[in-house]
């Protein structure tokens, strides 16, 4: 015959789960305090490129306050610094409840990329899921992009 066995919850422990879950959750906080990081260029006299895809981008239609949905490519050929990946993408999910137009979050992102790592050219596209049948792709660019 089994026996049940019943765990008691001091009211310590019951206050300190019930705090945790008030309390915004490590990703939350993670995403909040994004900021764009870079590291030096290893190869600063060489011209290549880097290709990064974000597939689960976010953000707020301005005007009925629906969600969208986009993939994010960026390819770009750095200057003296790289962009660090972990803080792309933290700083790309930080658009998720920020209402803003598609033109605007993807010159913004761009400009902020920019401002982080100086690139020799960089190119952001913005391929937004189609939404009352009409698909949107937006595409900024900036610097002059040089042969590998």
């Amino acid at each position: 015959m089994a026996t049940a066995t019943s765990s008691s919850v001091s009211s310590a422990e019951a206050s300190s789960v019930s705090e945790q879950t008030r309390t915004p959750l490590y990703g939350e906080r993670a995403i909040a305090e994004a900021q764009l990081i870079c590291f030096d260029n290893p190869r600063p006299g060489r011209a290549y490129e880097v290709s990064i895809e974000l597939p689960e981008f976010t953000c707020l239609c301005p005007f009925s306050g629906y969600p969208d949905f986009a993939v994010l490519r960026l390819l770009y050929q750095p200057g003296p610094r790289v962009l660090e990946l972990k803080a792309i993408k933290l700083y790309v999910n930080s658009y998720r409840d920020r209402t803003i137009s598609h033109e605007e979050v993807v010159n913004r992102i761009l400009d902020d990329l920019v401002a982080a790592c100086d690139p020799v050219w960089m190119e952001l596209v913005a391929d937004f899921n189609p939404r009352g049948n009409v698909h949107t792709v937006v595409r900024v660019s900036h610097g002059q992009r040089q042969p590998c």
